[in-house]
């Protein structure tokens, strides 16, 4: 049971960066019900933001959320009033089309600036691990993670629930007309939803950069992921997005545990298939 107990909490715990990979992406879809190509682009931009930022200043990557988080919200508020809301009335094709020359863009530009090196955000957190019961060890980055993912949550749930801006999101995704006519303007509280987005991005950017290496195109995978999670837990849903992040991470963990280390991605993405035939919604998500 011990062998099976590591990857299960190791999972857990990773599920918890997953979860804050996902957000973002959910909370497009659950307001503008559009999906958003650039995300993971947007992730490791905010990755080498930090990067740039501990190199000029010999900052802690945490230290350098500071930094980077206005930083992406400016980004992510000026995309979408520049290019997405200029589509938004077309239908979800255009959006996508637009998102993914994006994302094309934001890949290539780091390549020029970056060269195609593997980069990593270097701390001490990613050589520590705690001892449990003297059995197995977790790392004391996977604890930062989940740390970090269930505040990210909390803070968005709440910011969601009780300030204007997150009423006025909440009554532009459910009735747009109604919104209207509350005076609220729409195009500017999608470029605001898109800003959190992006601050969002920022967050698991700065915490994918100090687990793993990352490249100008790692965007790709962790879109993929992101795209895993949001299915499971439901789109649009925040908490099922957290909630998928763990079921995907326990199971790409323990499948790995079982089948070998190379059948992580494909453990993960059986669970994604069983999930999306007894609940097409995702667990969280409404009908």
């Amino acid at each position: 049971m011990t062998a099976y107990l590591e990857p299960i909490v190791n999972g857990i715990l990773l599920g918890g960066l997953y979860g804050v990979v996902g957000i973002g992406l959910s909370l497009v879809f659950g307001i503008m019900r559009q999906v958003n190509l650039a995300h993971g682009e947007l992730m490791i931009l905010s990755s080498y933001f930090s990067l740039l930022f501990l190199q000029l200043f010999g900052l802690h990557p945490l230290v350098t959320l500071f930094l980077v988080l206005p930083l992406m919200f400016f980004i992510g508020y000026l995309i979408q009033t520049f290019l997405f809301n200029r589509v938004m009335q077309r239908g979800m094709e255009p959006f996508l089309m637009v998102s993914f020359g994006l994302s094309i863009i934001i890949q290539n530009a780091l390549l020029l600036v970056f060269t195609p090196d593997a980069r990593t955000l270097k701390t001490g957190f990613i050589v520590k691990s705690i001892s449990v019961f003297g059995t197995f060890h977790i790392p004391i980055i996977y604890l930062v993670n989940f740390a970090a993912g269930l505040v990210v949550l909390i803070l968005l749930d709440q910011f969601m629930k009780r300030t204007y801006p997150g009423w006025a999101i909440y009554a532009s995704s459910d009735d747009l007309s109604g919104a209207k006519l509350m005076g609220i303007n729409p195009k500017r509280i999608y470029a605001v939803a898109m800003g959190i987005a992006a601050v969002t991005a920022a967050i698991s950017g700065v915490l994918v950069g100090m687990t793993f290496t990352f490249y100008p195109h790692s965007g790709t995978q962790y879109l993929i992921i992101a795209f895993g999670v949001v299915i499971i837990g439901g789109l649009g849903s925040l908490p099922g997005t957290f909630l998928g992040g763990m079921i995907l991470g326990v199971s790409q963990l323990a499948g790995g545990r079982i089948i070998g280390p190379g059948f992580q991605l494909l453990s993960g993405y059986l669970i994604l298939l069983f999930v999306l035939t007894i609940r097409p919604q995702g667990l969280w998500g409404r009908r």
